[in-house]
């Protein structure tokens, strides 16, 4: 569905976005990660027609970007950070003048902008002018404009900036709901967001791919936690007995099992051993409180990469 292929741009001597590659198929739902200044709005840009690419290629729908922006940008709807909203409009003057600019016929304009309505839950707001909205609607006159068109590919940048929590719970339910007939990239800084939303991320740092993986994979640990009760004995002796356990350590009390110790058990399998641990803790007489896989944080993968990407640049 988009294929982007080694793709820079440099404004000066400042390079915002370094030989990314990337290919989404059609369906998901793609979760732009990054710090401020990352490289997310100017790879967004690219992708849409906005920008050109210093070098690289970007294909939407098999259309190239460069040989032919408007036939790639009609097959996408683009909410940007800031979008351009006229406020002194009604919302189904708004959406039937986007509809022209989006090339509609004339005859399929008012039934194309009430299907946007009904898909944003505007349709109670047709005839109000933009201005009376609150920030979560005028959101959703926005993402309704980048769909007149049902285009195969959503680019929502930034979609929940500055909302409150009941906004940001509607926009996203909106986003889940679009994303059933179309493919979205979200691109945003707030960790929370791609969590709730998306199933796969990429993430940016400084202009260059540093994780592009499902959401899953990512969140994915390779510890177990093992609650055990206070009196268990040789507990690192036994477990590093087990095939995939590599270390064993005691991370202290147990503040939801009074009377439990907490020990993680870092494995080197690409599967964790959960069931020979347990074996081994059964034959050792242990009494067992609990045994979880350890997820991880978005927060501190995002952090880890981080970390990873400056000990790159501190080391070339």
């Amino acid at each position: 569905m988009i294929e982007i292929r080694d793709v820079s741009r440099h404004y000066g001597s400042k390079v915002a976005v370094d030989g990314v590659s990337l290919t989404i198929e059609r369906g998901e739902i793609v979760g732009l990660l990054g710090h401020n200044g990352a490289g997310k709005t100017t790879l967004m840009k690219m992708l849409t027609g906005f920008l050109e690419p210093t070098s690289g290629a970007i294909a939407v729908g098999g259309v190239d970007v460069l040989d032919d922006r408007l036939g790639a940008q009609k097959q996408i709807g683009y909410l940007p950070e800031n979008a351009p909203i006229y406020t002194d409009m009604l919302v189904q003057d708004y959406l039937l003048m986007m509809a022209e600019l989006r090339g509609l016929p004339p005859e399929q304009r008012v039934a194309a902008a009430g299907r946007a309505a009904v898909a944003t839950g505007l349709q109670q707001h047709l005839t109000s002018p933009i201005r009376t909205l609150s920030k979560g609607y005028r959101q959703r006159v926005g993402i309704a404009q980048a769909i007149l068109h049902d285009p195969a590919v959503l680019v929502l940048d930034e979609p929940t900036n500055g909302l409150d929590p009941v906004q940001i719970q509607s926009i996203r339910e909106l986003i889940h709901r679009l994303a059933q007939d179309t493919t979205i990239i979200l691109s945003t800084h707030i960790l929370q967001e791609v969590e709730a939303v998306c199933d796969r991320v990429v993430v940016l740092i400084d202009g260059h791919l540093a994780k592009d993986a499902p959401l899953t994979d990512l969140l994915a640990s390779q510890r177990i936690r093992l609650s055990l009760t206070d009196d268990a004995q040789s507990v690192q002796r036994v477990l590093l007995d087990v095939p995939g356990v590599g270390e064993v350590t005691a991370l202290g009390a147990d503040e939801q099992l009074p009377g439990h110790t907490v020990w993680a058990l870092s494995c080197t399998g690409e599967a964790l051993p959960t069931s020979a641990v347990l074996r081994a803790a059964l034959d050792a007489g242990w009494t067992i409180g609990a045994v979880t896989p350890e997820v991880q944080t978005l927060d501190g993968v995002f952090r880890r990469l981080q970390r990873e990407h400056i000990a790159r640049v501190e080391a070339s």
